[in-house]
Formats: structure tokens, sequence, C-alpha cells
């Protein structure tokens, strides 16, 4: 059975909310192949509904994975959960970010537990869950803000020196500051305010950042 496009004629009428169908997701994706193909290709849905894209493109990002790194548990982990911290969303509505992030965790959870069996832990499930959290906001993509009214702030995870991960977070507003809408860039990009890289380059500078950590523990940031 196909899924029903809306929930309600209310949210219809309130928030103009009508989901995307799976064969129109299939189709919009397969224009991008390539990039759902890379593992650590990010992606943002700025009105994200239950996730029925971002679903999809983690679920082809999980079957690289396991094409490549499936014979190995320890490989598969990490490389699964640096999938997962590529994805991001946004959403008015937080019944809609609660099942997006619940639904996003399932089909990694399901993933990663039949391709690593006993070897599978909660410290990694958890650390998922935490990523989650921070890459699926309730907020509106129009004003830039979440629901409180503070500025939508994303997390960017960085693979570094083998199981470590970095993170830094930055303002949404400050990396669409110079592009405009509809318009394919590099999310976590040269916008904003700058600071000099190691090569002299001017990149955008994080509001705030954290030592690196091991990815089954970046719940241990906060």
């Amino acid at each position: 059975m196909s899924k029903s496009q809306t929930k309600s004629k209310q949210r219809v009428a309130d928030h103009g909310e009508v989901f995307t169908a799976e064969r129109e997701v299939n189709a919009m994706l397969d224009l991008v192949k390539q990039e759902t193909e890379r593992i650590d290709s990010r992606f943002l849905e700025p009105a994200c509904g239950d996730g029925n894209f971002l679903a999809e493109i983690l679920r082809r990002k999980l079957a690289v994975v396991k094409s490549r790194y499936g014979r190995n548990a320890a490989d598969y982990e990490r490389y699964a959960v640096i999938a997962v911290s590529s994805i991001y969303g946004v959403d008015i509505l937080q019944d809609n970010v609660d099942d997006c992030l619940n639904r996003m965790f399932d089909i990694f959870d399901n993933e990663y537990t039949t391709n690593c069996k006993k070897e599978a832990n909660d410290d990694t499930r958890e650390a998922v869950r935490h990523i989650l959290r921070h890459n699926i906001l309730c907020g509106d993509a129009l004003t830039l803000k979440q629901t409180a009214g503070e500025p939508i702030i994303f997390a960017e995870w960085s693979a570094i020196n083998g199981n470590l991960i970095k993170r830094r977070d930055f303002r949404l507003d400050q990396m669409l500051e110079e592009h405009t809408p509809n318009l394919q860039f590099d999310l976590f990009g040269d916008v904003g305010e700058y600071e000099t890289d190691s090569s002299g380059d001017l990149v955008l500078a994080p509001i705030r950042e954290y030592p690196p950590i091991h990815y089954r523990r970046v719940q241990q940031y906060e």
C-alpha cells in the first residue's frame, strides 16, 4: 500500500503540508545519484516532513557502506555513522521532526544490527541518536530560526584519524548568506563569517567547536 501524501486536510490548510510520493522521491534523487552514493556527501532538506527524502538518501548511503565494508563489522559501523552524520533536515512541525528522527534511527539500527550482529553495540546506537538530534531540527527554513526564535544551528561531524570525529557548530543563516534558494552548494562551505585555514583560504568560521572524540562517544560532548 502506498503511503498517503497528507496527514489531514487541516494540516494542508494550515501549513501546506503535502508529502512527496516515493516514486517522485526516487526520480529526483536519481538526478543526483552519484552524490547519494557518496557516503560523506551532505544533504539538507529544508522542509523534511517525516523524512521521505532523507530516509531514501540514508538507505542509498547504507547500501554503499554494505557493499564496500559489509565484511568488516568495525569498518561498517564507522562508515554507517559517517553516512548518518551527513544528512540534515528541518521541519516546522515537531511531530514530523520526531517521526523523521525515529524513522532515520530505525533504518540505521535495522541495517547496523543485521550487518554487525553480535558486534553491534548500544554505545554506537546512542551516538547515532545524538547525531540525529542535532541534524534533524524543528524550525522554519524561511526565517532560519528554531521554534523558540533562536537561529537554526547545525553540527558538522568530520571524521578524522580513524575512529575520531570532530564536531563544529554553524548557524544556518550564515551558511546560506551568500546563496540563492535551490542552489547546490557545500553545506559547510565558504560563506558567512570567515577564518583562514592552514592553506591560507578563507572558510566559514564555526560558532563553537569541540575536541576530537571517538565516534561512539559523541554524546559526551553535552
